[in-house]
C-alpha cells in the first residue's frame, strides 16, 4: 500500500511539473489581471511667455485596475501587452505657483507593447525576467480649473483650456513571476517610462515636461 501511494504521488509530481513546463514554454499563453500605480516624476521647463518667472507644473500620481497578455516565443523569450482602465492624473502648480494648487487633469492610456527574457528552466517555480518596452501614451479627456485660467490670464467668459501632446517613449522593465500553483501564479513588475511632452493652452502658451514615471504593477495569472 506504501508503495502504490508513493507511485501515485510521485506520479501527480511528475504531472505538476509537466503542466508548469508546457505553460511556460514555446507557444504558451498567460493573462493576468491585478492592479497598476503610475508615479511620475516630473521636470518642468517654464510655461512659455507671457508669464510670471519660473512658472512650472507638477504632476501627480494614478493607480488603475490593469492586466496583461503574455505569450512565451521561446522558454525564455516572451512577449507581454499590459492592458487596462485609463489613468487619471492632476496637474498642480509648482515653482512660483507652487500654491494656487490644482490647475486641471488628464486621463492617459499608456499602451505599452514588452519583449521580455525570462530567467531560469520553463518549470521552475520562481522566474525573474527582464524587459524592455515601447510606449504609446494617449492623453485625452483634459480638464482645468479657474487656478489655470487665473494664472494664465484668462477669464471666467474665457477660461483656459489645454490639451497635451501623444508620445512615444522606451520602458525597461525588471519582474519576477512566481508560479505558486499548477495553473496559477503571481506577476509583480516595476518598469519606467522615459516620457517628454508638451502641454498646449488656449492662451497660446505651452510648457514642456518630462514625466518619467515610475510604475509598479502587480496580478494574479492563469496559464493555458
Amino acid at each position: 500500500m506504501q508503495q502504490q501511494i508513493l507511485r501515485a504521488s510521485c506520479a501527480l509530481a511528475w504531472l505538476a511539473v509537466c503542466g508548469l513546463a508546457q505553460a511556460q514554454s514555446a507557444g504558451s499563453f498567460t493573462v493576468r489581471v491585478g492592479a497598476t500605480h503610475i508615479a511620475p516624476q516630473t521636470r518642468s521647463d517654464n510655461l512659455t511667455a507671457p508669464s510670471f518667472p519660473n512658472t512650472k507644473v507638477d504632476v501627480g500620481s494614478a493607480s488603475a485596475l490593469t492586466g496583461g497578455i503574455t505569450y512565451m516565443l521561446t522558454d525564455h523569450w516572451a512577449l507581454d501587452l499590459p492592458v487596462g482602465l485609463p489613468f487619471k492624473h492632476a496637474f498642480y502648480g509648482d515653482g512660483a505657483i507652487g500654491g494656487v494648487g490644482q490647475l486641471g487633469q488628464t486621463k492617459v492610456v499608456p499602451a505599452t507593447l514588452f519583449a521580455q527574457y525570462r530567467f531560469g528552466a520553463a518549470n521552475a517555480s520562481f522566474r525573474p525576467y527582464v524587459g524592455l518596452g515601447v510606449t504609446y501614451s494617449k492623453f485625452f479627456k483634459n480638464r482645468t480649473t479657474a487656478a489655470l485660467t487665473g494664472v494664465t490670464g484668462g477669464s471666467p467668459a474665457q477660461p483656459t483650456t489645454a490639451w497635451i501632446d501623444n508620445k512615444f517613449g522606451l520602458t525597461p522593465q525588471i519582474g519576477m513571476v512566481w508560479n505558486f500553483h499548477e495553473r496559477m501564479f503571481l506577476d509583480l513588475a516595476y518598469y519606467k517610462s522615459m516620457l517628454k511632452t508638451r502641454s498646449h493652452l488656449s492662451s497660446g502658451q505651452s510648457i514642456a515636461m518630462r514625466l518619467n514615471p515610475d510604475v509598479v504593477a502587480i496580478g494574479i495569472g492563469w496559464r493555458f
